[in-house]
């Protein structure tokens, strides 16, 4: 019998959940095939939180000076557990992780490494492009999470190109989303929302970067034209005390509801209408395809990781940060007939099921694999 494949997966951080693409990698890896072990760099989970699913998990725990600068100490313990366990394949998630491997793979000639990029700009510096140049092996291969990330990176004059750079499109687990979201009364009821009224719905952090102050100004001016339309935000964060003070300045105090965190918030998303994501920037808009998962029509700002997406399904866009321009889609969706509503929402929906379900997604990434010679680094 051969042996099974060793992959080791490095985030930078513990955070681990039933959304965590991560997570949704190592699902997509047959236990009988694929022997996982997880690292995070810094943190690890308390008291019943979640741990991942690999079969192995290390936390680190490096402070946040261990990785900043030259990260001496970081890079040799990394290197003495990569070189101790000879693994055949390392994925590495976001911009530090896949860095620290780019240097490590130097000496290490790992079979095949894969850098996950999630987001835009990090290789906006000079030297990071430079150095990424000079480290980049055929042995890399770099995947963008979207059509937006994978364009960047081809073009940011890094060392990526279409030899070795590759869009696999973020992704839900569409059956499991459906499974959690309660059907709309039930969900209303659970929120405490009136079975009448027209409800957009945002989901995110409560944080400046999600834009929920554009949000706010433009339900501002659309709440006289929909007499019947609330606004319900689910999350939580350090903006709440400055929402709120602007819901007061605005006169919003019984149309806008701050509904705080809660867990698989998607389980509610039946209970709005339609579904907005103003965000400024943004490096995973999994909240947006929740959102479709609720057959929702979904609006959402122009930033690059948002675009593409909004375009390929038939949402509604408008420029980052401008309020008067998102107040029209909300006052264009508010009135439409149910019919027309829904017809929009199923667009979403079927967009989701094509191009974001969760079996293509894993199944990208045991192509990657399968695509090397990794060989049998054990002499067996």
């Amino acid at each position: 019998m051969s042996r099974k494949i060793k992959v080791l997966q490095m985030q930078n951080r513990y955070n681990v959940n039933a959304s965590d693409l991560a997570e949704q990698v190592i699902q997509g890896l047959p236990a009988e095939r694929f022997e996982v072990t997880t690292v995070f760099l810094r943190g690890r989970p308390g008291p019943g939180e979640p741990e991942s699913r690999a079969a192995r998990s290390i936390y680190m725990d490096f402070s946040q000076s261990d990785l900043k600068g030259l990260r001496l100490r970081a890079l040799w313990c990394l290197y003495r557990l990569i070189r101790a366990e000879r693994f055949d394949v390392v994925i590495a998630h976001r911009f530090k992780p896949m860095n620290m491997m780019m240097l490590l793979n130097r000496v290490l000639h790992i079979p095949l490494c894969i850098g996950v990029q999630h987001g835009i700009g990090d290789f906006d510096r000079t030297y990071r492009r430079w150095e990424a140049r000079r480290l980049l092996s055929n042995n890399w291969r770099v995947v963008g999470v979207s059509r937006a990330v994978r364009d960047y990176l081809i073009g940011c004059d890094a060392g990526f190109d279409a030899s070795n750079t590759v869009q696999i499109n973020n992704a839900i687990d569409i059956e499991r989303a459906e499974s959690l979201q309660h059907p709309r009364e039930k969900a209303r009821n659970l929120l405490g929302l009136p079975d009448d009224a027209f409800v957009f719905g945002a989901i995110g952090r409560l944080v400046p970067v999600k834009g929920h102050s554009t949000l706010l100004r433009a339900f501002a001016e659309i709440k006289d034209f929909s007499p019947t339309a609330l606004l319900v935000i689910i999350g939580e964060g350090r903006s709440r005390t400055e929402l709120e003070a602007l819901i007061v300045e605005l006169g919003l105090q019984e149309r806008v509801l701050l509904l705080g965190a809660k867990n698989d918030a998607l389980q509610y998303v039946k209970a709005f209408d339609a579904f907005v994501m103003p965000s400024l920037s943004e490096g995973l808009p999994l909240a947006l395809l929740e959102g479709m998962s609720g057959h929702l029509p979904v609006i959402g700002s122009d930033i690059d990781s948002l675009k593409p997406i909004l375009e390929d399904c038939g949402g509604r866009i408008f420029p980052v940060g401008n309020a008067p321009a998102l107040a029209q889609h909300l006052r264009t969706l508010a009135g439409l007939d149910e019919s027309a509503r829904r017809e929009e929402g199923e667009r979403a929906y079927q967009y989701l099921c094509r191009e974001h379900a969760i079996d293509t997604f894993r199944g990208e990434y045991i192509n990657i694999i399968e695509s090397f010679e990794l060989g049998d680094r054990n002499g067996a």
